[in-house]
């Protein structure tokens, strides 16, 4: 007997908000039944879980125990940059100058995520 990870569910303030940036991380749209002012928002991925933002009372208010690892398709660096200008914030710098290690941000309401290398970085470097 198993389970299956069904979604990955983020607390949040503004559930729309939040799955709006999300959408543009990961490029999967907010789900049409989804609105603002919904207690509730999701982005559907094409593989493995959801990302399901639900509205809780507070902010956040301390580091996250679990964050998301993302392996970008471009370049880490570049995947970085993309991320700022969508309205991420750097938290940490863990780039190593062998070009392995990753960068820490959070998203608009500060829930830290890592940028890994990419695929081709990774097969580059090794």
């Amino acid at each position: 007997m198993s389970s299956l990870v069904h979604h990955i569910t983020v607390d949040c303030l503004d559930p729309y908000a939040l799955a709006t940036f999300w959408s543009r991380v990961t490029g999967r749209p907010v789900s049409a039944d989804d609105a603002p002012g919904d207690e509730e928002a999701l982005v559907e991925l094409p593989a493995g879980p959801s990302l399901l933002f639900i509205r809780v009372p507070g902010g956040k208010a301390v580091k996250n125990r679990v964050h998301l690892d993302l392996q970008p398709d471009s370049t880490r660096d570049d995947e970085v940059e993309r991320l700022l200008g969508l309205g991420a914030t750097q938290v940490d710098d863990q780039r190593r100058p062998d070009g392995t290690g990753w960068v820490v941000l959070a998203d608009p309401e500060g829930n830290e995520f890592c940028v890994e290398r990419s695929a081709a970085e990774r097969a580059a470097g090794s």
